[in-house]
């Protein structure tokens, strides 16, 4: 990995940097589409590559499934399996660990699995498997497999598990460094904790100590229902004491007001099925805002979702009117608004590195937010996020702030 950075915003955390892999350079801060079963759905290897996409996320626990690692050993790694020319990040398994619990058993050794694909016949996930399986993968990034808790969990589990994940990340160390993979595959550790900011200390503490031994570091753990207030918070905490020379990566992150604020606040890199998953619901991400196409209003509309918007769904003269009609009916919708959407996280992320170069990312912001939000009214998790990094959203303008999230109407009440 070469990672450089080339420009930072005076006032707020963020910065932009150059990041290059065994498949290419990509730009950050940057957003991934998840390629979970080694396919964006709807979307061909080609069709993401003219999208401008230059890294994506496949995953490690599905891919060991189906189509199995003799498989993908066969094809020469998941690049030559799916088709994908750029660079690719897999994850380590460990997030399975919260959302397979129920078929889930943790120990020291790893995490014994049963198939929920099959009779369900055990299988057991230690550090080294994980990353042996991510070697087989071919991933230009692969992350250490931590014991992950869900983020709303309270106790001595959420210790035990930052432990163990610092124990494992030694090992997940050990094994890469012993296969000869390091050269080309370049492995992250990731900082658990839960929601204590002690906890969070003491893993920082230490996978810091294990600087040299690590390309880069993730922040895990968070975006499972915890209060956005508290959300920020961890994330900024993460994001000053990590390293300045290495990529830093918010897990699970999706949502335009989360990606920004997170910029922000000095991460280079997200990944949510977010965009993906609710264009298959018929939500088109806006810059005023998501559009639910299901509503009975859009049925004579005959404009584009966003006249401004470079995608091939917008540029090709598909109405609002059109997908209204055939929207969650036919697979065309899907795969018309899951193109659109991620054109639109595209250019979320590719704007806020424009305006970090041009030194105006803080107006940047305040344009953002005034557009995405209007009248609506600002989340207040975000003005006071923003407001920790020199940037206040509601100079100079009368916008009411909502209290929690602000976000439930991304899903039902879409404009």
């Amino acid at each position: 990995m070469e990672f450089k950075v080339i420009a930072k915003c005076p006032i707020t955390r963020a910065r932009v940097s150059r990041m290059v892999l065994a498949h290419g350079a990509t730009m950050l801060p940057t957003f991934m589409p998840v390629a979970t079963q080694a396919a964006i759905k709807g979307l061909s290897p080609e069709q993401v590559e003219s999208l401008g996409v230059t890294l994506i996320l496949n995953n490690t626990y599905h891919l060991n499934l189906r189509p199995g690692i003799e498989i993908l050993k066969e094809a020469n790694g998941a690049h030559s399996f799916e088709g994908w020319k750029h660079n690719m990040l897999t994850d380590s398994g460990g997030f399975q660990l919260v959302s397979l619990s129920k078929f889930t058993t943790i120990t020291e050794e790893g995490a014994l699995f049963l198939n929920p694909f099959s009779t369900g016949e055990p299988t057991m996930l230690t550090p080294e498997e994980s990353i042996s399986i991510q070697h087989a993968i071919g991933a230009d990034i692969i992350m250490q497999l931590d014991d992950v808790v869900p983020s709303l969990q309270q106790g001595p589990r959420v210790g035990e598990a930052m432990e163990r994940s610092i124990r494992w990340l030694d090992r997940c160390i050990q094994y890469h460094e012993s296969s000869g993979k390091k050269d080309t595959q370049n492995l992250f550790a990731i900082v658990q904790g839960g929601l204590d900011p002690d906890l969070r200390n003491r893993c920082l503490d230490g996978m810091l100590e294990r600087k040299d031994r690590v390309a880069g570091y993730a922040i895990g753990g968070l975006s499972g229902g915890e209060e956005k207030d508290i959300f920020w918070k961890i994330i900024k905490q993460c994001a000053d004491k990590l390293p300045e020379d290495r990529p830093r990566y918010a897990m699970g992150i999706g949502f335009a007001e989360d990606l920004l604020v997170c910029v922000a606040l000095g991460v280079d890199m997200a990944d949510c099925v977010f965009p993906t998953r609710t264009a298959r619901f018929g939500v088109a991400l806006t810059h005023t805002g998501p559009v639910n196409l299901k509503l009975a209003k859009h049925a004579k509309d005959f404009s584009p979702i966003d006249k401004e918007c470079p995608c091939p769904t917008c540029k090709s003269g598909a109405s609002r009117a059109f997908l209204n009609h055939i929207v969650t009916h036919e697979t065309t919708a899907a795969h018309a608004l899951t193109v659109h959407n991620i054109v639109f996280q595209a250019q979320v992320m590719g704007r806020a590195r424009d305006a970090i170069i041009s030194g105006v990312f803080p107006d940047y912001l305040r344009s953002f937010f005034a557009g995405y939000f209007g009248n609506r009214g600002y989340p207040e998790w975000c003005v006071n996020a923003l407001r920790s990094v020199g940037v206040d959203l509601l100079e100079n303008v009368d916008v009411p702030v909502l209290p929690g999230s602000g976000a439930k109407w991304e899903y039902s009440d879409a404009a």
